[in-house]
C-alpha cells in the first residue's frame, strides 16, 4: 500500500511503513510542504497513497469524502506527542494488517486508544 505523510509527521516514520511492507513519502520531500490541504489531498488521490495526518482538518467528510479516497489516516494525539511517541502509536497500528486493509475508501481516526473508521467497517 501507498501512504503520503503529511507535513506534521515525523519523517522518522517513513522507516516504519517501509519496514512494514508499504510505499511512503513525506510531503516535504515532493515540494508539498507549504501546500493547501486540497493540493495534498488531490496529490495523495492521484497517487492513490492513504494520507496520513495529524490535522483534524481532513476528519472533516464533506470536504474530503472517504469513499472517493485512497484512505485517510488522521491521528488524534496530544501536540506535545514527540516523534517517537507517533512513530511507536502508528507502529502499533501497522501491525494489525486486517485495519491497514481496511484503509482504501476509509477514514480511520487513531487515538491512543482505538482507532474509529469512518464509514463503520462492516
Amino acid at each position: 500500500m501507498r501512504f503520503l505523510l503529511d507535513a506534521n509527521m515525523p519523517r522518522s516514520a517513513l522507516a516504519l511503513f517501509v519496514q512494514h511492507g508499504h510505499q511512503a513519502e513525506h510531503v516535504n520531500d515532493i515540494g508539498f510542504g507549504d501546500a493547501p490541504d486540497g493540493k495534498i489531498a488531490s496529490r495523495a488521490r492521484a497517487d492513490s497513497a492513504v494520507l496520513v495526518t495529524r490535522d483534524l482538518d481532513f476528519a472533516d467528510v464533506r470536504r474530503y469524502p472517504p469513499q472517493i479516497a485512497p484512505g485517510l489516516l488522521v491521528m488524534r494525539i496530544p501536540d506535545d506527542w514527540t516523534a517517537q511517541q507517533i512513530v511507536a502509536l502508528l507502529g502499533q497500528f501497522l501491525a494489525l494488517d486486517s485495519l491497514v486493509a481496511s484503509l482504501p475508501g476509509h477514514l480511520a481516526i487513531l487515538d491512543q486508544r482505538q482507532a474509529r473508521f469512518r464509514p463503520p467497517l462492516a
